[in-house]
């Protein structure tokens, strides 16, 4: 099940954070406050980033995290999939199948113009479920200023 995150979540989704952070998925780390960060922001206003948590079997066992923004590339409003952590031993049971197919839905409804995520090279696991499920390649290398 994918469901809004809430205040109650907040261990739960700190300690996935810390766990995505310290995975394949990524290419370097963040300070463990900017979790707290970013769990505060989500309920201050859906308006540019929304989180999910997913459960299976009544367990909180990965989460999402969405940002949005305009593009002119795409016409319209784009989707960042920011975050995305399934816990280890959680893998492979459908839920990240069942995300796409809830991101699909909202794509629909909330008229979004594109979807986009970026992928460490080495995470060649996710990179299958996302060209499985229609995202291709972009040509773009990111650039950033902290």
């Amino acid at each position: 099940m994918i469901r809004k995150i809430t205040q109650e979540d907040k261990a739960i989704y700190i300690e996935m954070a810390r766990n995505f952070y310290n995975s394949e998925a990524v290419d370097h780390n963040v300070p463990e406050s900017n979790f707290i960060i970013t769990f505060n922001e989500v309920f201050k206003s859906t308006n540019y980033i929304e989180g999910y948590i997913f459960e299976y079997n009544n367990i909180s066992v990965g989460y999402a995290l969405l940002s949005k923004t305009f593009a002119q590339e795409a016409g319209g409003i784009a989707i960042w999939i920011d975050e995305l952590y399934i816990l280890e031993e959680y893998r492979s049971k459908g839920l990240g199948k069942e995300f796409f197919d809830f991101m699909e839905k909202k794509v629909i409804q909330d008229n979004i113009a594109r979807v986009r995520l970026e992928i460490s090279p080495s995470n060649k696991r996710a990179k299958k479920l996302y060209e499985n499920k229609g995202f291709k390649e972009l040509d773009y290398k990111q650039m950033i200023k902290d």
